[in-house]
């Protein structure tokens, strides 16, 4: 399963230790910490936290 970082387009691939997770990722291109949810090894919402400002993307932008 890989997800696009929402800082910097680098796909990250998740593995299939993420099949039903709820938690933080790290992007080792950029370095910024994604929060991610997966359920059933299918992404279902990806958000970075920037301060106090949360940018969200919907799972069908962001999953490829």
């Amino acid at each position: 399963m890989k997800i696009n970082c929402l800082s910097c387009g680098h796909k990250v691939d998740l593995g299939d230790a993420y099949g039903n997770y709820t938690g933080p990722v790290k992007c080792m291109v950029c370095g910024v910490i994604l929060q991610i949810k997966t359920e059933e090894e299918s992404v279902k919402a990806v958000s970075i936290s920037m301060g106090s400002e949360v940018v969200s993307a919907e799972a069908s932008e962001t999953a490829r």
